[in-house]
C-alpha cells in the first residue's frame, strides 16, 4: 500500500520584519542534502527527506513501509539491533558506518523523540577531516586544565579545536547580559581577516536559535551554498522537531548571513553555564568543509569540559564575591543593632555602607537629614532626586545603570551616579538609602551596524536580511554604569527589611516609654489599673512557672522518653503542646490589652506606602502559599501608621491562612464617598467616610458566625486545623478600628469566599 506523501513545514511565508523573531527553526522541514532522514513510527516510516531514495539507492514509496524499503534486509536488521541498545531519548548517537547498495560510506546516528525514532545518514566525501580524536582529545583537555586564567584558558579552546578540525578561523563568543556578544579569542590561517575584540548585535543570533545551542551542543553546514532536501510525511504527520537533528536544515536568513561574510561551512559548539549559554566557539572555513562523527564528538567533548570548567570559574568568583558582600552586611547589621543614632550606623566611621553592595558613592536620606559619602551627588541634586523617587510607583527597592533615561536631570552627574540602587524606608517622609555607580565609558568596536538594515523588495514588502557590511565601527556608550548584580539587590532588600524592623521596634520602645512618663503624671482609670495589673501578673506570676513546666517537660521528654512507654510519652507530649498554647493565649491578652491602653499617634498617612509595607513584610509567607495579591489605588487619611498596618497584615494574613486554594487571590482596595453602589453599611457609617476592604476567595464565613468571630479566643475551627492560632486576631483588629472611630463588617459566602469592609473615621480623606 503507497500513501500520497505531503512536504512537511511549519512557516512557508517568507521571513520578514513581522516574525523573524518567530521563524520556528527546529521545524524547518528540511534536511541538508548530504545526508538523509528517515523517521520511524515503531517500525514504520512516517517521514522522510526527498533525496533518501536517490541518495540511498532506494525506490519511491517509502511511507507506511518498514525499514527494509530504505535498507537491504541484513542492514536493517543491524540498524534495529543498534537502535535497540542505546540511551536514544532526545540523545543523538552514533550508530554505525556502512555502505548502502554500494554508496557512502554513511555515518548513521539516531535518537528518538516522543513517539518517533529518527535515523541520519549522512554521507561523507573523501576529504572529510577524519583524526584520531582519542589522542588529540587527550592531549587537548590536558592542557585546558592546565590554564590558569579565563583568557589563557579560552585562548587553548580555540588552539584546540582547530587543530581538530582545521577551519580558518575558531572563535570563542561571549554573550553579555543583554544578548550582544563579544570574540574573546580567536585562532586565524594565515591572511584571514580576524574579528578578535568585535562585538556583534543580539539580533545576530535570535532567542530561538539559543533555545537550539542548549539542547543541542554542535550544529554544523558543510556548505553554506546548499539547496534543502524537503521532508515527505504521510497525511496528517506534524513537522518534525529537529532539534537534535545533526542534518537539521538552518534559516535561510542564517545562509544569508553567513555568504555575506564570505564563509563557505560552519560549525558551533555550546558553551554552556548551567541551563543557560554562556558563549559558543565558532568555526568558519572559506569553502565547504565536513567533518567526521569522531571529530565533532572530540569538538563536542571540548565543549562540555570547558562548560563544566567555566561554570567553576564563575562560581569561583560568584562565591568569593558573595563572602565579601556577607561580611560587609554582618558587620553593618552589628552596628545597626548596637548604634543608638541609626543615621550614624549608616553613614559613620566604620560603616562599610559602601562595601555593601561594592559602590563608589552612597547617600542616606532620613527625617529631614541628607548626608553623601564617597562619590555621590551634591546636596541639591540628592534633594531633586529625592523628590523624584517619591514619585515612583515602584520605588520600595529601585535599581538602575542608565539612571539618565529614567531620570533625565541624572545626566548632569553621570559621572558619579549613573547606577543607582535605592531601597524606599518611607515614601511620605522621604527616607531613603541609595548607592551609586559611576558612568562607566566603553568603546564598543561592532562587527557591522548593531542595527539590521531593511532592505524592500521589488513587491515593496519590507524584508529583514543580514548585515552586508561587516567592517568594524566603534560607538562610545554614554550614561551607563557596571549592572548591579542580584546578590548586591537582594543585600539592599534584607538592609531595607532590617531597618524597617528597627525603626518600628525603636518606635514601639519610644512610644512605651512615653506611656510611662504619661502614665506616672496621671490618675488611671480603675480598669486600666486592674488591666495593668492583670497585664504584670501575666508576665510576671504566670508566664515565668510556666515557661519552667514547659521547659522541663521538655527536657524530660528529651532525656526519659526511650524508657518510658507510649503513653507516658504521648502524655509528655500534650504537656509541652498545652503549655505552649497558654503562652500563646497570654501573649495573645497582652497584646490586646496593650491596643486598648497605648496612646495613638495620629497622622496623615499614605494606605498605599502602609499596604507596600505590610507585604513587604509577608512576601516570604505570600510566595510559599503561592498567594497573589492585587491593590487599588489607596487613600491618605490621618490614622496611627502602625496599628493601621497591624491591621492589613492581620487581614491579609488570615486570607493567606484560611483557604483550600493552591494559589490564593487576595484584593485590598477602597470606595470613595459616594461610590460605595449597593454595599449596605452598618448605621453610624459616615456618609463621607471611605470603606476600606481586603477581599479573599477562602473558606468563607457563615453568616450566624458573624458576631462570634471578633471575639477573643473564640475559634471557628478546630485548634490546629488552617495553621492553629490563639483567636485574638480579628479581636486585636476591632480593637484598633474602633479606637479610630470605625466600623467593621464581613460579607461573606461560605465557600467562596469573605469581603472585610472598614473604615478608619480618625481622619478625613485628603
Amino acid at each position: 500500500m503507497t500513501h500520497e506523501p505531503t512536504r512537511v513545514t511549519a512557516l512557508d511565508a517568507p521571513v520578514d520584519l513581522t516574525n523573524c523573531d518567530r521563524e520556528p527553526i527546529h521545524v524547518p522541514g528540511a534536511v541538508q542534502p548530504h545526508g538523509a532522514l528517515v523517521a520511524l513510527r515503531g517500525d514504520v516510516i512516517v517521514q522522510y527527506s526527498e533525496n533518501a531514495p536517490a541518495l540511498l539507492g532506494a525506490g519511491d514509496g517509502l511511507l507506511g513501509q518498514p525499514l527494509e524499503a530504505l535498507l537491504p534486509p541484513e542492514l536493517a536488521q543491524q540498524v534495529r539491533g543498534a537502535l535497540a541498545s542505546g540511551e536514544l531519548d532526545r540523545n543523538p548517537l552514533f550508530l554505525l558506518s556502512a555502505e548502502v547498495r554500494g554508496r557512502g560510506p554513511f555515518d548513521l546516528t539516531a535518537h528518538r523523540l516522543d513517539d518517533l525514532t529518527v535515523v541520519e545518514f549522512e554521507q561523507l566525501p573523501p576529504h572529510a577531516v577524519h583524526a584520531d580524536a582519542y589522542s588529540l582529545v587527550r592531549a587537548a583537555l590536558a592542557r585546558l586544565n592546565a590554564a590558569t586564567t579565563l583568557e589563557g584558558f579560552v585562548d587553548v579552546a580555540a588552539r584546540e579545536v582547530q587543530a581538530l578540525t582545521g577551519f580558518d578561523r575558531v572563535m570563542v563568543y561571549q554573550f553579555a547580559d543583554d544578548g550582544t556578544g563579544t570574540v574573546i579569542a580567536e585562532r586565524c590561517a594565515p591572511g584571514v581577516t580576524p574579528y578578535l575584540g568585535l562585538r556583534y548585535p543580539a539580533s545576530d543570533i535570535p532567542k530561538q536559535a539559543r533555545a537550539l545551542y542548549v539542547l543541542n551542543m554542535l550544529r554544523i553546514i558543510t556548505d553554506v551554498h546548499y539547496q534543502p532536501a524537503r521532508l515527505l510525511a504521510l497525511p496528517g504527520e506534524a513537522p518534525l522537531d529537529m532539534s537534535y537533528c545533526v542534518l537539521r536544515s538552518v534559516s535561510p536568513i542564517h545562509l544569508e548571513y553567513l555568504q555575506n561574510m564570505g564563509v563557505g561551512a560552519s560549525m558551533s559548539v555550546s558553551l554552556l553555564r548551567g541551563p543557560e549559554l554562556w558563549g559558543l566557539i565558532a568555526c568558519h572555513h572559506s569553502g565547504p568543509r565536513a567533518l567526521g562523527a569522531n571529530v565533532r564528538a572530540a569538538c563536542e567533548l571540548i565543549g562540555q569540559v570547558a562548560s563544566v570548567q567555566l561554570s567553576a570559574w564563575q562560581e569561583r568568583q560568584d562565591q568569593t564575591y558573595q563572602l565579601h558582600l556577607k561580611e560587609a552586611q554582618a558587620h553593618l547589621m552589628e552596628r545597626l543593632a548596637d548604634a543608638p543614632d541609626l543615621m550614624e550606623a549608616l553613614v559613620g566611621q566604620g560603616s562599610q555602607l559602601l562595601e555593601f553592595v561594592d559602590a563608589s558613592g552612597a547617600a542616606v536620606c532620613l527625617d529631614g537629614e541628607v548626608i553623601h559619602m564617597g562619590r555621590a551627588p551634591g546636596a541639591e541634586q540628592l534633594r531633586a532626586l529625592q523628590t523624584w523617587l517619591g514619585e515612583q510607583s515602584e520605588a520600595e527597592v529601585l535599581h538602575t545603570r542608565a539612571l539618565g533615561e529614567l531620570y533625565p536631570p541624572a545626566a548632569g552627574f553621570a559621572d558619579v551616579a549613573s547606577g543607582l540602587l535605592g531601597v524606599q524606608l518611607s515614601r511620605l517622609r522621604g527616607d531613603y538609602v541609595l548607592w551609586f555607580r559611576p558612568e562607566e565609558l566603553q568603546t564598543v568596536t561592532w562587527g557591522g551596524d548593531p542595527t539590521k538594515p531593511v532592505e524592500v523588495a521589488g513587491d515593496g514588502e519590507a524584508r529583514l536580511s543580514p548585515r552586508r557590511s561587516f567592517e568594524a565601527w566603534q560607538q562610545t556608550v554614554r550614561g551607563r554604569s557596571a549592572p548591579w548584580l542580584p546578590e548586591e539587590i537582594a543585600a539592599a532588600r534584607t538592609l531595607r527589611r532590617a531597618l524597617l524592623n528597627l525603626v518600628l521596634r525603636r518606635a514601639e520602645e519610644l512610644r512605651a516609654l512615653n506611656e510611662d512618663l504619661t502614665r506616672s503624671n496621671q490618675d488611671l482609670a480603675r480598669s486600666n489599673a486592674d488591666l495593668d495589673a492583670f497585664a504584670y501578673i501575666a508576665s510576671h506570676d504566670l508566664k515565668e512557672p510556666l515557661r519552667g513546666l514547659h521547659n522541663y517537660s521538655v527536657f524530660l521528654l528529651e532525656s526519659y522518653a526511650q524508657q518510658l512507654d507510649e503513653d507516658g510519652a504521648a502524655k509528655l507530649r500534650t504537656l509541652v503542646r498545652l503549655t505552649q498554647r497558654m503562652d500563646d493565649l497570654i501573649d495573645s491578652l497582652l497584646l490586646y490589652s496593650r491596643v486598648g491602653r497605648v496612646d495613638l499617634s495620629f497622622r496623615e498617612a499614605d494606605l498605599n506606602g502602609v499596604l507596600a509595607d505590610v507585604l513587604d513584610v509577608l512576601s516570604a509567607r505570600l510566595d510559599q502559599a503561592g498567594a497573589r495579591v492585587t491593590a487599588g489605588p489607596l487613600p491618605t487619611l490621618t490614622i496611627d501608621r502602625v496599628r493601621v498596618g497591624e491591621v492589613l497584615n492581620n487581614l491579609v494574613s488570615n486570607a493567606v491562612k484560611y483557604t483550600e486554594r493552591e494559589h490564593p487571590q487576595i484584593e485590598v482596595g477602597a470606595l470613595a464617598p459616594g461610590e460605595r453602589g449597593g454595599l449596605a453599611v452598618p448605621a453610624g457609617v459616615p456618609d463621607d467616610a471611605w470603606v476600606l476592604f481586603v477581599r479573599d476567595d477562602g473558606i468563607g464565613i457563615r453568616e450566624r458566625h458573624f458576631e462570634n468571630i471578633f471575639r477573643i479566643f473564640k475559634r471557628l475551627h478546630a485548634r490546629d486545623q488552617f495553621g492553629g492560632g490563639t483567636g485574638a486576631g480579628l479581636t486585636i483588629v476591632k480593637k484598633i478600628i474602633d479606637r479610630h472611630g470605625g466600623q467593621i463588617w464581613p460579607v461573606s459566602t461560605y465557600g467562596e469566599g469573605t469581603t472585610f469592609y472598614f473604615t478608619l473615621q480618625g481622619g478625613a480623606p485628603s
